[in-house]
């Protein structure tokens, strides 16, 4: 279900994140890793589209709609989950071409 609300939320970024513009998305990818140890879920999202600019913003509404989507489907057995570190972590395309977030 989590996928599902991410692919969703890419492609409805628009309506969602005012003067963001519609763009002809060719590809929305969703992925997950579970830390166990960490009780911890990853949540990666990786959009593409044939436009000459970035998606940026589809793959992070992306990613924050999948989180909201597990702590939805698991907030019966712990309320304190807590969604953190939305990031960028690369990007190519667009006007300002590619960029990569430097790992800690």
């Amino acid at each position: 279900m989590a996928r599902t609300a991410g692919i969703l939320a890419a492609k409805r970024t628009p309506d969602l994140i005012p003067l963001c513009h519609p763009l002809r998305i060719t590809g929305v990818e969703i992925t997950f890793e579970l830390d166990q140890r960490a009780s911890a879920l990853a949540i990666e999202a990786r959009v593409k589209t044939v436009d000459k600019t970035g998606v940026e913003m589809e793959a992070l509404t992306a990613a924050a709609a999948a989180g909201l989507t597990v702590y939805d489907m698991v907030k019966a057995v712990d309320k304190g989950i807590v969604l953190t570190d939305l990031c960028l972590l690369e990007k190519s395309g667009g006007k300002s071409g590619a960029w990569r977030r430097r790992r800690r």
